[in-house]
């Protein structure tokens, strides 16, 4: 029946576009920050009709007219914001190899962790991902990534006070433009990357486009002997193999100079082995078995992740109005497989997990000039999430004082399914007061309905003021409403695990709220003469109900869970250079994210760190003092380029109720390209990169914290040699 649905939807949104009336001209747009709409021309000699002649498109002109006023959908007034191009990309050490993360930790103000995961200004993850302005809701992995960096043609990572189009996860947009066969014509090209932990990574790139239909696909196969950070500092992990095959594809058909009708899929099939730390010693026995390596344990995660989006952008000729409508799904899931001897004896517990998750979304934007001055975009958000979670558990009968009391374990099983409903709508002004001074003022109202039911309304407002024509500053207020991930709530029966060996720590519990704050960032950047740029930026969160996640067993899947109040405050230094064959950027931000008394999932916590954080301000687990990024680039000729990056961090929290930090890290990696002009072959890239060049060996995670479940060391020192051939 879904899918009946999503195919009527489609029909009817197409039949809307056929008749609607084509415009006269190119599409209208405006860029953020600058004059309100401006028409982009007469259209083409070739995009011109007659009543003898069918209606032929330049199919170049007519897209980029057309991501134009796509982009101008989408606002950025009054944020922070870091731009990634092809160039920026191509520069780092791995180049299109880089995972998505470690491209966004070149951004200021955000902090790797383990598992892949990052934090961006203090915030536990909370990223919203878009490809062309169309959010693609999260999967549930902890440490596979979905997309992929090849696809990218420019990437805008925004942070700050933002605009009332977007809601839900604020830390960080990640706003993707992706490839286009439109652009880039018929080609493609294959790669090979690999080297040291045994990494072997193939690829290709496909794109084309023919009449009025363009396309692109890109696929990636990984295969990895360290899939997952080490827990031990040893430079080989044991058990660590991992096999991720991922795959992008965007289909776009142009109705007419004015509408495009465009597909999006996307799929991950990930693997991993989970990483044994040996030399662990059992508690409890099974059977006739008291002894176990825990180097031989053989615990095992898949993740799923695969979406489609159909999506509608055109121009209403009659009402002056861009649009872009949107209708997708997502599906997601993360099956964890016990080794049921071992956990048992390690860990008292033998649990199989699996989280699935199916959304259903709809998406609609549309922006309408008024006057000389303002531009008032407005819109819609509504998802459907049908979400699943199961726990098939083997224990052993244990006392009062939870010691073990038979070594014959039984089952418990505590599965769990819920519905949940999103619906968002907003509208917003961008107003320019004058011709160096913009504001972008408005407001979004939000209603959730899963395990709790919540709203709110969030007013917003930012401007940018271009003080002279080498220092802009920008400034911003938003009110935000952050709703838990549906799909990560696993409610478990505490009477369940009563009189076992995974009896919780107490019975107290919550359900989890939606996080309610004021964020207020300000910032300034100035040219500091042609080739550089400095900028400067300061935030401050007050929060309710503050949101964070920990790992509470041992399958990789984090719970969130709810903090009473949070208070997070930042400064951040970005400085960019470019001057002929040197480019190079640097960032430092510092950051301090509390919070005091935790009030949902109180059962996964000890008394006494319940206690005490209920009574006192406490580091949250990912709240890092310092933290640095950055890169020198040099061409070497019109054929070679070397450079390096580096991120530093002054360690994340670790301790009884977070109260030490780990030791601080540095990892630099180097890399030098040069294409050769082979004869009969033509020109292939190659590339070498050092990750961890200094091998210096720095832990993420020590096993203690709020949360933390285990512990993870950094990359060590690795080799990796990448070709790659255009046709």
């Amino acid at each position: 029946m879904q899918y009946k649905a999503l195919a009527f939807a489609i029909m009817a949104i197409l039949g809307w576009a056929w008749l609607t009336p084509a415009h006269a001209g190119a599409m209208q747009g405006a860029e953020p920050a600058v004059q309100p709409a401006q028409a982009a021309g007469p259209p083409s000699e070739t995009s011109k009709r007659s009543d003898d002649r069918p209606l032929t498109l330049d199919t170049v002109h007519v897209t980029a007219a057309l991501d134009r006023a796509r982009n101008a959908l989408s606002p950025d007034t009054g944020t922070s914001q870091t731009v990634f191009d092809r160039t920026t990309i191509r520069q780092m050490p791995q180049g299109d190899n880089t995972p998505l993360n470690r491209l966004l930790l070149q951004a200021p103000g955000v902090v790797q962790d383990s598992f892949g995961q990052l934090h961006v200004r203090g915030d536990h993850a909370n990223l919203q991902y878009r490809i062309d302005g169309i959010i693609i809701p999260e999967s549930i992995s902890g440490f596979g990534q979905t997309l992929d960096v090849r696809s990218i043609e420019s990437l805008k990572f925004l942070t700050g006070a933002l605009p009332a189009q977007f809601g839900y996860r604020t830390a960080g947009v990640v706003d993707i433009t992706t490839r286009s066969g439109a652009q880039l014509g018929n080609g493609g090209s294959v790669g090979l990357y690999g080297g040291s932990f045994g990494t072997f990574e193939p690829s290709f790139e496909l794109h084309g486009n023919q009449g009025r239909w363009s396309y692109y696909l890109t696929a990636d196969f990984l295969r990895s002997d360290i899939g997952i950070e080490n827990p031990t500092p040893s430079r080989n992990a044991i058990h660590d193999h991992a096999n991720q095959l991922k795959s992008f594809g965007y289909l776009s058909y142009l109705i007419n100079d004015t509408t495009r009708a465009g597909f999006y899929f996307g799929t991950a099939n990930n693997r991993f082995q989970i990483p044994n730390n040996p030399g662990q010693t059992p508690e409890f026995a099974y059977g006739d078995i008291s002894d176990f390596d825990s180097a031989k344990l053989d615990e095992n995660q898949r993740e799923v992740t695969r979406f489609g989006v159909f999506s509608l952008q055109g121009h209403a000729a009659g009402i002056d109005t861009d649009y872009r409508v949107a209708i997708g799904q997502r599906f997601s899931s993360v099956d964890f497989t016990p080794d049921v001897v071992g956990d048992l004896m390690f860990n008292g517990v033998a649990s199989q997990v699996g989280r699935g998750n199916r959304a259903n979304t709809l998406q609609a934007d549309f922006s309408t000039p008024v006057g000389d001055s303002h531009l008032v975009r407005y819109g819609l958000y509504a998802e459907i999430q049908h979400a699943t979670s199961s726990n098939d558990s083997l224990v052993f009968p244990a006392d009062t004082e939870g010691a073990q009391i038979s070594t014959t374990p039984f089952a418990v099983v505590d599965d769990h399914r819920k519905q949940a409903q999103t619906y968002g709508v907003y509208l917003q002004d961008q107003w320019q007061l004058a011709d160096n001074l913009v504001v972008n003022y408005g407001v979004r109202a939000d209603h959730v309905h899963a395990w709790v039911n919540e709203g709110q309304l969030s007013p917003r407002v930012g401007l940018v003021w271009n003080i002279s024509p080498d220092t802009i500053l920008h400034a911003g207020y938003a009110r935000y409403f952050t709703p838990p991930n549906t799909e990560l709530i696993a409610p478990s029966d505490i009477a369940l695990y009563e009189g076992t060996t995974n009896q919780l720590p107490n019975n107290q519990t919550g359900n989890v709220k939606s996080e309610r704050s004021n964020y207020y960032d300000v910032g300034v950047s100035r040219k500091l003469g042609p080739h550089l740029t400095v900028g400067v930026d300061a935030y401050y969160r007050q929060v309710n109900y503050l949101q964070d996640e920990g790992q509470f067993g041992a399958a990789l899947v984090f719970s969130p869970f709810n903090y009473a109040r949070g208070r997070v405050r930042g400064v951040e230094l970005s400085v960019n250079y470019d001057n002929g064959p040197w480019s190079g950027y640097f960032n430092l931000a510092q950051s301090r994210a509390m919070g005091k008394g935790i009030i949902s999932g109180q059962y996964n916590f000890d008394e006494e760190e319940l206690e005490y954080i209920g009574a006192h301000w406490v580091h949250l687990d990912h709240d890092q003092k310092l933290e640095a990024s950055g890169g020198l680039s040099h061409a070497l000729g019109a054929d070679t380029r070397a450079g390096f990056d580096f991120v530093y961090g002054s360690g994340l929290r670790r301790g009884f109720a977070n109260t030490d930090s780990l030791p601080s890290y540095l990892q630099l990696n180097l890399s030098l390209v040069h294409a050769f002009r082979l004869p009969g072959i033509g020109k292939l890239e190659g590339r070498l990169a050092v990750i961890n060049a200094l091998d210096r060996v720095y832990e993420l995670r020590d096993g203690s914290g709020i949360g933390v479940g285990a512990p993870q060391y950094g990359p060590r020192r690795g080799f990796y040699v990448g070709l790659s051939k255009e046709f």
